[in-house]
Formats: C-alpha cells, structure tokens, sequence
C-alpha cells in the first residue's frame, strides 16, 4: 500500500472520468486493517474495528473512534461524527471531499479509480 498523500507514478497522467467509489471501498474492505492503519496510524485493532484517536479534535485517548473492518463503517461516538464506508472515513480524518478521498484511497491501494 503507497503512503497516504503521496503520489503513484504517472497518476496525473489518468484521464478524469467517473469514479468507481464501489471498486474503491471493495478493495478498501479487503484490506481495511490496512487501510485504517495507513489513515489512523496512532491507532490499534479491537477485535473488528480500529480504535483511533479522531484526528479532527483535541482527542487525548483512545476510545471513542472506532472504524469498522468489515464495513468502513465508523463513528466518534463523543462528538457524534459518523461515516458510511472507508471512503467517508478517509474523507472524514483529511477533512476532504468524497472525491479526493476516492482518489487517495485508489492511490494508496494501487486501484484504478475510474469507471
């Protein structure tokens, strides 16, 4: 898996198009463990989720971030910030677009982001 941010050689060469968000979280759920470790790297496995520090707040301990591996799905249960998938959950911790989520998520997995 390439660094979160860091850019594949020759991906300003793609051709903008649609995004395939569903090949994209599909290859994230195959390898969420990974991914959330990549995004969440202060963080640690619970069983099925990921328990992280929110990156978006002023979060002193572990706790109440958690990330589902199966799913992407997760929440910050303090501050009642939620997501649907690691797509939203990328999106959420950089503070980015769906979309830029998407691409840094493809990025990082080596998956091609367009339809």
């Amino acid at each position: 898996m390439t660094a979160p941010g860091s850019t594949a050689p020759g991906a300003a060469a793609l051709a903008p198009g649609r995004i395939d968000f569903r090949r994209i979280n599909a290859s994230a759920v195959r390898n969420g463990e990974a991914v959330a470790q990549a995004f969440l790297p202060d963080g640690r496995r619970e069983g099925r989720e990921w328990t992280a520090r929110n990156p978006r707040r002023a979060d002193r301990r572990l706790g109440s971030f958690k990330v589902n591996l199966d799913t992407g799905k997760g929440a910050d249960f303090a501050s009642g910030d939620r997501f649907s998938d690691f797509v939203g959950m990328v999106a959420f911790v950089q503070a980015i677009s769906q979309r830029e989520a998407a691409l840094r998520l493809a990025e990082a997995l080596g998956v091609h982001p367009y339809e």
